[in-house]
């Protein structure tokens, strides 16, 4: 008789091991992607911090070019309202596009180009663009564990029974995964 409380006892003290070690491995790659998501919004922060700067130094160039310095705002704007990792990824999709049409108007004007105050801000600005980019990955590699510790069996008895659930990648704008088109 007390062998087999025992080892009923036993069983069951596994079992709550088991599920105390799986509940942790998931609260602690909850932790690792709000963590990721957390150092995405420091480098988007940056980012917004330096449009303003970067707008305000090609005004005085290019008064011709007020749609240009439009778009920028508004996709600055609407960016940083973005809640969610799907509409985040498509307003920063969105404002990268813009960014990208400012410094291509940039090429035209020589005396711009030369500016050291532009020169700079658009240095930090490919730098804060990096860092969100290692911040991408980052994020995508925990949610990518986070979701497939949630889908595989055992552990996604478990999942279901806390509510663990799964979380969006952050993915790239469909024309950033389209060809570069080099022409000489």
């Amino acid at each position: 008789m007390t062998t087999t409380l025992w080892i009923i006892l036993g069983v069951v003290g596994v079992i709550v091991l088991w599920f105390i070690v799986t509940y942790n491995s998931l609260v602690t790659l909850k932790n690792r992607v709000e963590e990721a998501w957390s150092d995405i919004d420091v480098q988007l922060k940056r980012r917004y911090d330096l449009i303003p700067n970067l707008i305000e130094a090609v005004k005085g160039y290019v008064k011709q070019e007020k749609d240009v310095l439009t778009q920028v705002t508004a996709a600055r704007t609407a960016a940083m309202g973005a809640q969610t990792p799907h509409d985040k990824a498509k307003a920063e999709n969105m404002l990268s596009e813009t960014l990208k049409s400012l410094f291509a108007v940039s090429e035209a004007y020589p005396d711009l180009k030369s500016s050291t105050n532009f020169s700079q801000l658009q240095t930090e600005l490919t730098d804060t663009e990096d860092k969100i980019q290692a911040s991408r990955r980052f994020y995508n590699t925990n949610v990518r564990d986070l979701n497939t510790k949630i889908e595989t069996f055992p552990t996604n008895t478990i999942a279901g029974m806390v509510g663990a659930t799964k979380r969006e990648f952050f993915e790239a704008a469909e024309t950033e995964r389209e060809n570069v088109k080099v022409s000489f």
